[in-house]
């Protein structure tokens, strides 16, 4: 059996770094490879040297681009290698424009396909991420989805059941082995000056968020209100698109600490002590639940219901009244609901099932 991992983004080498680890601990031949949807250093090469993964065999380097240019560069670059390499099974995760476009290319080419964190759904076809996870969930064979609920949304829409399994969420993996290590590190904190639970943390980068002015401005507002309200501390390492927006638009928010992007056990470890955590990205809104941190989502829907239905999270939108409202509702809650993610096992159980279907 050759298994190809495909990847291209900071989220997906965090959530596909159990199943590689694994692949490699069991002796299985496989390779990765990369798209370079994610390019600089900060975010993405600095991911592979601290999760411990070997280098891809492949990187297409296709850079930014509009969603057209880039994924119809991945499409070509991506085809000729699973030509050459002649797959057994490909695994794509989540949903971004690599993902849709690994997809894609295997299934053109009869290959099969795992995708790992399937049957989410925000709901909002507005999202380009909603549009490449459905699509891409229903060209795969096999479908690994990280929670029961996950599962449902999958025979709904009309996915046999037998290519559908629920094995939890690599990211509760991928926290529990780099917890420790990012517990150990202290400096980023006392270079920001802040003590545990004293400050919050912020992290706004979706397309649909910082590409517009009015919308942008707004979570800025916010945020700033917030700030004023409470008197934390608010730590927002900013992610390129929305420093290149900021400067575009000219937007100067009063009360925010602004860092740069953060490698990921930096970032691992402002989560783990921050009092709350705003964000408008999924995987933060898992790891916040799964750490025990109040998370406020910037957004008026999520993929993630189950952190919703434990209380962990809670919607806010961009408006900055709710915003603030929100934030003094999540810094009452009290922080002991259960991790509805799993128990730190799915890269396990995903390569075990791949070893069953394809020996």
């Amino acid at each position: 059996m050759k298994v190809s991992v495909i990847l291209g983004t900071r989220p997906e080498i965090i959530k596909l770094s159990p199943v590689i680890l694994e692949l490699e601990r069991s002796g299985l031949e496989y390779f990765i490879l990369h798209s370079g949807q994610h390019y600089s250093y900060s975010m993405d090469r600095v991911f592979f040297e601290q999760l411990g993964l070997p280098e891809a065999r492949y990187n297409l380097d296709v850079n930014s681009g509009s969603h057209g240019l880039q994924t119809g560069r991945m499409l070509i670059g991506i085809e000729k290698v699973l030509k050459e390499e002649l797959s057994d099974v490909v695994i794509v995760q989540g949903d971004t424009n690599t993902t849709l476009a690994g997809a894609l290319s295997a299934a053109k080419l009869r290959i099969p396909i795992g995708h790992v964190e399937a049957g989410l759904r925000s709901y909002d076809r507005s999202m380009p991420e909603e549009i490449n996870r459905r699509l891409v969930d229903h060209c795969s064979d096999i479908l690994f989805a990280p929670t029961e609920k996950a599962r449902q949304i999958l025979l709904g829409e009309g996915i046999p059941n037998d290519w559908i399994y629920v094995t939890g969420n690599t990211i509760v993996d991928a926290l529990y082995r780099n917890l420790r290590l990012a517990e150990s590190r202290r400096d980023l904190m006392d270079e920001l000056e802040v003590e545990e639970r004293r400050y919050l943390l912020a992290t706004v980068h979706r397309q649909e968020n910082v590409d517009n002015k009015e919308r942008f401005s707004k979570i800025l507002k916010g945020l700033t209100s917030v700030h004023k309200r409470l008197g934390y501390p608010i730590i927002y390492p900013v992610h390129p698109r929305a420093a290149k927006r900021m400067r575009e638009f000219n937007l100067k928010p009063e009360g925010l600490t602004l860092i740069n992007p953060l490698d990921y056990l930096d970032f691992l470890l402002l989560e783990k002590n921050a009092r709350l955590i705003f964000t408008d990205s999924g995987g933060v809104q898992e790891e916040a639940c799964i750490l025990q941190v109040p998370c406020v989502t910037l957004r008026y829907n999520t993929e993630r219901p189950e952190t919703l239905e434990v209380k962990s999270n809670i919607l806010a939108g961009v408006d900055p009244e709710s915003i603030a409202e929100k934030a003094e509702m999540m810094l009452k809650r009290k922080c002991n609901w259960p991790n509805p993610f799993g128990d730190g096992k799915a890269g396990k159980r995903i390569v075990k099932i791949l070893i069953e279907r394809f020996g």
